[in-house]
């Protein structure tokens, strides 16, 4: 059994504007239906739990989505907060040692191929797995202020990937994870940063680069161009 964590409490202040950026449209649906579905197609993904906003009404309302059940539960103020009230809140069912595909909500291009290999290679590690690229361009270093940055050093890109999501680990040792950084003060952006704290080293899988994550109006543009491109088959 497998099953799905979306942390959709933000409200993304970096896009700016009245709703939050995962209830935007492209293509028709919202970015959360969008990476919603891409998850519950997949066979093995039995349903989803998304953490919300207290009292959200963008939420639609959804209890069903492809024919699998869609459950909610109230998020926190940060991501780790979100992700740990989701893994608690999951059915009985969903033990310890369930895999947990943890996903961005305005990430909507997750591709099937990338969700097969990254759920076998949470599988034959231990330690579990995220989607993830290499970094391809050159990387600097600045000192001074935003807008005025100036450039200190270059520095090696070599081992450096940068992480995607979906990221896969078991239930139970997320959970524990999860919470000894909240209980230390730790602030962690990701899952895997949490997993690593607590003495693992996750699998990376290479992922497409174009599994992007909308943080910015032109993100949300790019994107728009990118699933326009697969709908009329220009892929």
């Amino acid at each position: 059994m497998i099953w799905a964590v979306i942390p959709a409490a933000g409200r993304g202040t970096r896009f700016g504007g009245e709703r939050p950026k995962q209830y935007l449209k492209i293509a028709g649906r919202p970015l959360i239906a969008h990476a919603l579905d891409a998850l519950l197609a997949h066979p093995r993904v039995a349903g989803a739990m998304v953490a919300l906003a207290a009292g959200d009404p963008h939420w639609p309302g959804w209890h069903e989505r492809l024919g699998k059940p869609v459950l909610t539960c109230a998020g926190g103020a940060e991501r780790a907060d979100s992700v740990l009230a989701a893994l608690r809140a999951l059915p009985a069912e969903a033990g310890e040692d369930t895999l947990v595909l943890v996903h961005d909500a305005a990430r909507p291009n997750l591709r099937q191929p990338d969700l097969d290999r990254l759920i076998a290679a949470a599988e034959a590690c231990e330690h579990g797995a995220l989607l993830a690229a290499p970094v391809r361009d050159t990387l600097k270093r600045a000192y001074g202020e935003a807008g005025e940055a100036r450039i200190a050093a270059t520095e090696p890109r070599e081992r450096l990937w940068r992480a995607f999501t979906p990221q896969a680990f078991r239930r139970g040792a997320l959970t524990a994870a999860l919470e000894s950084a909240l209980a230390e003060g730790v602030a962690v952006t990701d899952e895997a940063m949490a997993m690593e704290r607590a003495g693992f080293s996750p699998a990376l899988v290479e992922g497409r680069e174009d599994n992007l994550k909308v943080t910015t109006p032109a993100d949300l543009a790019l994107m728009e161009f990118l699933l326009a491109r697969d709908r009329d088959g220009l892929r």
